[in-house]
């Protein structure tokens, strides 16, 4: 089943890494096989991913857009997983960093990336404040 993605003029997406920007007007594309598939939205740089959530999130980003090299990432992935769960005693959020770590030992990066949102926002509820975290949510 095809993939579409619909375009604003001038928007920005990632497919396999690779970073492609729409002409001036809107469009509709549709994916027709298996892509890593990312809008500029969903997309952080490393200097944006200050917090702890937003490190995973950015670990499990680069995975998705690039499976080949995901298992250098998940020594940075593990690293940062054991430091948010330290400080996390919800028992709701630390489920939730079991189905990530599952994710990202399935190499479903996606579902991982999925979870680091709902990450994210817990930790914005908690830490309050602008950041990565909140440009993410803000977009989605």
């Amino acid at each position: 089943m095809p993939f579409k993605l619909s375009l604003d003029p001038g928007e920005k997406f990632a497919i396999n890494g690779a970073v492609v920007v729409n002409g001036d007007r809107r469009a509709v594309l549709m994916v027709e096989n298996q892509a890593a598939v990312l809008r500029d939205s969903d997309i952080i740089r490393e200097d944006e991913a200050r917090t702890p959530a937003t490190r995973l999130y950015f670990v499990c980003m680069l995975s998705y857009l690039d499976a080949d090299a995901a298992d250098s990432h998940y020594p940075r992935f593990s690293e940062h997983m054991d430091a948010f769960m330290e400080v996390v005693e919800n028992p709701r959020v630390r489920l939730i960093c079991a189905q990530v770590s599952l994710a990202m030992m399935n190499r479903e990066y996606y579902r991982a990336l999925s979870g680091c949102r709902e990450l994210i926002e817990y930790e914005t509820l908690i830490l309050g404040g602008a950041d990565a975290g909140q440009r993410l949510q803000s977009r989605a």
